[in-house]
């Protein structure tokens, strides 16, 4: 008798990580990527300018303004979002599709207005988690000591961080991040579960038709 788990052919998910400023939903992507290789980051499309270190089709695919535009026209991204100074950010639709067929997981981070969109266009697909600080308190140190940002900065980030909370409803999952590790661990607890959604393994079907017709 063997001991391996059979290989049921899977459709991935895209999974999606939100919180406000200072809670730690980069500090838990980073880890969770380190954690887990069967998940990717998405990779955006950007009109802004390549910062240094930044690597075309790694950090992110850079673009001019008018192939963005074309690329929103044909519906060729997921969600996008544009932000001051006419800085444009958006997922490309057809790596993520890919990725998902080919049974791989595909990592967001975005806030509530791309979950929103994504509902749209890939909802059977999406995987959404809220991360809340433990306290306010707790979060103002969080960003008080990354030393980034002015006091004015922090402020406005705290306001903006009380109007995002309130989406917290539209979220398939909520974790408050008390501990890094903890909190990692609780994403991973979730992916694992949705991976074995019965609509997720597509190869479920031929696995039991072989089952049942299997010569012992």
């Amino acid at each position: 008798m063997s001991d391996l788990a059979p290989q049921i052919a899977r459709r991935g998910l895209l999974l999606v990580l939100s919180s406000p400023g200072g809670v730690g939903k980069t500090t838990i992507s980073r880890r969770l990527l380190e954690r887990d290789p069967a998940i990717k980051p998405s990779v955006s499309v950007t009109t802004r300018a390549k910062r240094d270190g930044e690597i075309d089709g790694i950090d992110y695919y850079f673009i001019g303004t008018e192939e963005f535009e074309r690329m929103l026209a044909a519906e060729e991204l997921l969600e996008h979002t544009n932000l001051t100074h006419g800085r444009y950010y958006g997922t490309p639709k057809q790596p993520v599709e890919e990725a998902l067929a080919a049974g791989r997981d595909v990592l967001f981070v975005i806030d509530w207005v791309g979950v929103q969109q994504l509902k749209e266009k890939v909802r059977e697909d999406l995987v959404s988690i809220f991360i809340l600080p433990p306290s306010l308190e707790e979060q103002v140190r969080r960003l008080r000591s990354r030393n980034k940002d002015t006091e004015e900065s922090i402020q406005k980030r705290i306001e903006q961080g009380r109007e995002e909370i309130t989406h917290w409803s539209e979220y398939d999952y909520v974790i408050t991040n008390e501990h890094v590790d903890s909190s990692v661990s609780r994403v991973q607890a979730i992916v694992a579960a949705e991976r074995l959604k019965r609509t997720r393994q597509v190869g479920l079907a031929h696995f039991i038709e072989n089952l049942r017709h299997e010569v012992v």
